[in-house]
């Protein structure tokens, strides 16, 4: 029997492109939600088109009317937010670009919408980080979008590490090491915080990992766009196994 007095889960949708590590959103709402379960993380795949890191790939990727076909079925399911959960088909159309994207899932939806390229600007601004290091999955000239971005958002990128993976399918197979590793050649000495900027890429179990390792805050893609819905709801909740943005949060 459903208890009518127990107030409505606190719920974010996500559009997700293609198949990769999608199943980082349910780990997450396990997390996050416990055996409470009043945070919930549906999740709805879109066409991602051609798999390819790719400028012009990313663009159709990211565009209005892929993100509008799953926009219902987020609703059905109870969500009060979405965001595109994709960085690359985000940050791509540049600082302006991406507004009106978001602008327009928003209207689309008819709730608060964003992107995880804003999550990650939203998150740098949390942490006060003012000098980040990228350590991206990307080629690099993709990557240099989001320096970009991020230049636009009032960061400063001290270096930059792109590493070439032109499909989300081979991001999503990398492991421990793999993502260890990708963090260790990101990072630099004068950064405040390391990025990893890939939605594709398996980071949730391994955030505390990276952040002993580089001895500094690690923002990774799922961990922030996750954050950013929640923001949306005006919800602040603590997790101590998800790194210092989260341990940050509640306050």
């Amino acid at each position: 029997m459903v208890d009518s007095t127990r107030p409505a889960p606190d719920t974010v949708g996500f559009l997700y492109p293609g198949y990769s590590a999608e199943d980082e959103y349910p780990r997450l709402e396990g997390m996050l939600g416990g055996d409470s379960g009043d945070i919930r993380l549906p999740l709805v795949h879109t066409d991602i088109g051609e798999d390819a890191h790719r400028v012009d790939a990313l663009l159709e990727m990211g565009s209005a009317a892929r993100l509008a076909a799953g926009v219902a079925e987020l609703a059905e399911r109870g969500a009060q937010a979405v965001v595109w959960a994709c960085t690359s088909a985000s940050f791509v159309f540049g600082w302006e670009g991406a507004k009106e994207q978001a602008r327009e899932l928003s209207q689309t939806a008819g709730m608060p919408a964003s992107s995880t390229s804003f999550a990650f600007a939203h998150a740098v601004q949390e942490l006060g980080a003012e000098r980040v290091a990228i350590a991206a999955t990307y080629p690099e000239d993709v990557a240099d979008y989001f320096r970009a971005f991020l230049k636009a958002a009032g960061a400063e990128v001290v270096s930059m590490r792109g590493s070439g993976i032109i499909t989300a399918a081979e991001v999503g197979t990398w492991g421990q090491e793999e993502v260890l590793e990708l963090g260790r050649a990101g990072d630099h000495p004068e950064a405040q915080a390391v990025l990893l900027p890939d939605t594709a890429l398996h980071t949730a179990a391994w955030i505390p990992d990276l952040e002993a390792e580089l001895g500094k805050p690690v923002l990774t893609a799922n961990q922030v766009t996750v954050w950013e819905g929640l923001r949306l709801l005006g919800r602040d909740p603590v997790h101590d196994r998800l790194g210092t943005l989260f341990a940050r949060s509640g306050g």
